[in-house]
């Protein structure tokens, strides 16, 4: 019998279960996941074409593979199928073939990655050197931090940064603050100003759940009034956000306040990787330092593909513009539905319902009306925090969005959607 209550039960509880050793933890969870299996709340399946605003996708819920409008891709301008990009990217196989070969340091680091290198710096409008390729934008952030902040260090982090930031904080000095309080990150670096040799704050541009923005024009004043540097990781904004595209650092105009950008080629540019834009010299070190750089493969000759997507968000910005015309029809929708969808100012578009299972079966519910989003739980978000998260895409038309507000309408007659207060 296990000691974890299964119907109140979410991920957490299953980190550190105590006197569990390896072979019993993952057996009581393995016991738990079939449980919430046969409850139909697993979130697990799969789609059998590539991204786009419909595809096909198979899970346990649905009786055969089944067309769905997708809410779950954040290739926010569906490059990932544009046709000048899939070509660049079979060029590029054709001209280098199908892998870089070895790591970066040590031979990796071929012509494509310097192209792509110079013009995600000119992108950014900074000189050479500015910018150097990781293989996902979680690595980005990871190896970027291990390598640059130690134990004489401190990073001061907003709490709702994404998963990979932590991770490169694992030999520094952290001090969490509330989400977007600038009260409590003013605290922060009053307490660490004579204790700490580099500060580091660190932001998203855009939050991966909520979808809101950093409050980027009073970090940066604070920031720079304590004499400590700022990282932004705007993985959800470049490419989307800004009148050119250049994310949450240009809506606030502050390119030159930001001392760390991160960045993923992930989304806006549908392809892989991620990568950093900072001072020659920083990016000098982490071409040497980065642990990643040294001993990992690097991003494919497919990088190709991300030249012509770089360019794209110059040369079509109508994309852009589709995409912020759906944003707001979709969020005028929700909102007229009564549903509680946060601060979202992004394409990120939660529908906040509180109850971990609960917001498990209204994704079931959906799916099986055709619609496909996602259920973020725990480790996602907090426990009483849980939500169906939609992400919007250039190429969804009004029908899509039509279909889901009326799916949710429909399920909102047989299930509450309103979070838990």
């Amino acid at each position: 019998m296990s000691i974890i209550n299964f119907e109140t039960a979410t991920f957490k509880e299953f980190e550190n279960i105590p006197d569990h050793d390896l072979a019993a933890t993952t057996k009581v969870f393995k016991e738990f996941t079939d449980y919430m299996e046969s409850n139909e709340q697993m979130n697990f399946r799969f789609i059998t074409r590539g991204s786009g605003p419909e595809v096909i996708v198979s899970s346990p819920f649905l009786k055969e593979p089944t067309s769905c409008v997708s809410l779950v891709s954040n290739d926010y301008l569906n490059f990932t199928q544009h046709p000048k990009v899939k070509q660049a990217a079979i060029d590029g196989i054709t001209k280098y073939g199908t892998g870089a070969g070895a790591s970066p340091l040590i031979g990796g680091h071929h012509e494509y990655h310097v192209m792509l290198e110079n013009k995600l710096s000119a992108f950014f409008n900074k000189p050479k050197g500015s910018s150097i390729v990781f293989t996902t934008g979680y690595t980005a952030n990871s190896a970027t931090l291990l390598a640059l902040l130690k134990l004489e260090d401190c990073a001061i982090v907003d709490m709702e940064v994404h998963a990979s930031v932590y991770e490169g904080l694992l030999n520094t000095n952290t001090k969490r603050f509330p989400h977007n309080s600038m009260v409590h990150l003013e605290r922060a670096l009053a307490d660490t100003k004579n204790t700490h040799r580099t500060r580091l704050v660190i932001i998203d541009g855009v939050y991966s759940q909520n979808g809101d923005l950093a409050k980027l024009d009073e970090i940066k004043e604070l920031v720079k009034s304590y004499g400590a540097y700022l990282m932004m990781d705007d993985a959800h904004g470049i490419g989307v956000l800004g009148e050119t595209g250049r994310g949450a650092i240009e809506v606030y105009d502050a390119l030159e306040d930001v001392d760390i950008i991160a960045g993923t080629l992930s989304k806006a540019f549908g392809h892989i990787g991620g990568f950093i834009i900072a001072s020659p010299d920083i990016i000098n070190y982490l071409r040497y330092q980065s642990r990643q750089q040294v001993f990992s493969s690097t991003s494919t000759p497919a990088t190709y593909g991300l030249l012509k997507a770089i360019d794209l968000i110059d040369e079509e910005p109508h994309w852009r513009k589709q995409l912020a015309e759906n944003v707001t029809y979709f969020r005028n929708g929700l909102l007229s539905l009564g549903l509680d969808i946060g601060t979202s100012a992004s394409p990120i578009i939660p529908i906040k319902i509180g109850d971990p299972h609960r917001t498990a079966t209204v994704a079931r519910m959906m799916l099986q009306a055709g619609i496909y989003a996602n259920c973020i739980v725990y480790p996602g978000v907090a426990k009483k925090d849980a939500r169906i998260r939609t992400s919007l895409m250039a190429t969804h038309t009004k029908a899509h969005l039509d279909q889901t507000l009326n799916v949710l309408e429909d399920i909102g007659k047989k299930i509450s959607l309103q979070k838990l207060r």
